[in-house]
């Protein structure tokens, strides 16, 4: 058995679930670990529950203690030493690099981690497609601005701030998706394409509109900006939803506008990211980056186009 753990924001839970997925393609038994919500983090919800078409298995307690062994007492204490002495292999994958095809090889393990690198599930993102359906808006803002996607040349334009503002978050993800680099982004889609219309979702409106208001239309004449200031909280997963619809899109660093991308159904659609997601890592060498990243457009915080 493999068990996968879940956590983390919507973004993060698909890429879980897209492993899990990946697995019980190749006839694995996987099961999803769903304590983190019910235990370590109660402000977050399971928003996988929001698909209707969503189905897996969840694994019990007494699953996951089979394959780590018992977490409380003398089992604990001669679980850690067996592990330590090197008589018993560690229970549990960490994920410590971009991409790891030898996860697949493993047996009896628990796999810890985020799972951002579309390699791992590339191959079946029209299955996830047919799954990860959106449920229908009420909110008849959303079918207004659904329309209007859908009647234009559109692309999706996500600026992420909120809690990448906050100190411990800056260096971590500070300074990747700077102004150079949605400049750089927007311009190489208005050579691409005509009559651009950008769509910028954000979590922070006001700056959104500050940026991409009025403004912009002395530095890009040729294109349509509108700043997507529907849905707030929960609703948010409706962004999700509108960013797929788009023909085109400008990822922030963020899991939750690449899968804005995956979720889209047209196949030559410009999709844009930046080289990096996070600082201080090594994964995100250009070379890497180039091979497992294949059809993206990756452009870097100096916003240089990675050929």
């Amino acid at each position: 058995m493999i068990i996968i753990k879940v956590n983390g924001g919507l973004g993060n839970q698909l890429q879980q679930y897209a492993l899990y997925e990946k697995f019980s393609s190749l006839g694995r038994t996987a099961k999803l670990d769903l304590s983190w919500f019910q235990r370590e983090n109660k402000n977050r919800e399971l928003e996988l529950e929001y698909f209707p078409n969503v189905e897996y298995q969840a694994c019990t307690k007494q699953e996951y203690q089979s394959i780590v062994g018992k977490e409380v007492g003398l089992g604990k204490y001669l679980n850690k030493l067996s592990q330590k002495t090197g008589f018993k292999e560690k229970p549990v994958y960490i994920e410590n690099q971009m991409y790891d095809e030898g996860i697949f090889d493993l047996e009896n393990k628990v796999l810890e981690g985020y799972w951002a690198c579309e390699a791992y599930y590339a191959d079946i993102l029209s299955d996830l497609r047919a799954k990860l359906k959106f449920p229908f808006s009420n909110n008849p803002l959303n079918v207004e601005m659904l329309q209007q996607i859908n009647s234009c040349n559109a692309i999706s334009l996500h600026l992420r701030r909120g809690d990448y503002l906050e100190k411990e978050n800056q260096e971590m993800f500070g300074g990747i998706c700077t102004d150079a680099y949605y400049e750089s982004a927007i311009s190489y889609v208005c050579e691409k394409t005509e009559n651009p219309h950008f769509f910028v979702f954000s979590d922070d409106p006001t700056y959104a509109e500050e940026i991409y208001g009025k403004t912009a239309l002395d530095k890009y004449p040729d294109a349509t900006f509108t700043i997507v200031d529907i849905n707030h909280g929960k609703d948010s997963f409706f962004d999700m939803m509108l960013m797929s619809q788009c023909k085109h899109q400008i990822c922030a660093n963020s899991t939750f506008s690449f899968w804005g991308v995956r979720l889209c159904d047209t196949p030559k659609g410009i999709k844009i990211r930046p080289l990096k997601q996070k600082n201080h890592c090594d994964w995100y060498t250009p070379e890497s980056m180039k091979r497992l990243w294949c059809g993206w457009t990756l452009i870097d915080e100096f916003g240089k186009i990675i050929e």
